[in-house]
């Protein structure tokens, strides 16, 4: 454990006394921080937006190509229990990618009381390359309404993931010999 220590300087008022200077006191208050530690490549098989009342973690199968059928695996994880879920799928660009016939637009899922977690499969088909984004509801019905999870998936289609970084500028130093990067305006 780190800790930390603070040192605070007080000055304490005497009632009474007109204004007299009034002593000062140092007070140490110790605290402690709590360790915190990453697991690395903890991630590594699924994304997980952990917000909201179920973590929807994704991983897409394969190579994304324009016009064959994609699948996305999904893990749901209900952070209220074992509960039915209704997972509803979404595409907002229905020029950029579209739902296999065979796809239903929502599944409901009812994990079984020893499992923590559902899974299931959606196939979408790309129809042009570039980023495409597929949105993942999921409901869960409570005595206060239904809760939501909402998650927008992309796909990567075609277009190399790695981008270049482009350079901008002149790179110079300035009169204390710092780097430094100048920008034209054109």
């Amino acid at each position: 454990m780190h800790r930390v220590i603070i040192s605070v300087a007080a000055v304490l008022a005497i009632a009474g006394c007109g204004g007299a200077d009034a002593p000062e006191a140092e007070v140490s208050v110790e605290t402690t921080a709590p360790e915190v530690s990453f697991k690395p490549g903890a991630q590594a098989q699924h994304t997980v937006k952990p917000q909201g009342p179920v973590q929807i973690a994704y991983r897409i199968i394969g190579t994304p190509i324009v016009g064959q059928p994609v699948a996305v695996d999904l893990q749901i994880t209900s952070m209220m229990g074992p509960q039915e879920v209704t997972l509803s799928y979404r595409i907002n660009d229905s020029t950029a990618m579209q739902f296999p016939d065979a796809q239903p637009p929502s599944v409901s899922l009812a994990p079984s009381a020893d499992e923590s977690s559902s899974f299931q499969q959606v196939r979408v088909i790309p129809l042009r390359e570039g980023r495409l984004f597929l949105n993942v509801s999921a409901d869960i019905k409570t005595d206060d309404g239904t809760m939501t999870t909402v998650t927008a998936i992309p796909i990567q289609v075609g277009v190399s993931t790695i981008r270049e970084p482009q350079q901008h500028g002149v790179e110079t130093t300035d009169e204390n010999g710092e780097a430094i990067k100048v920008l034209k305006g054109e």
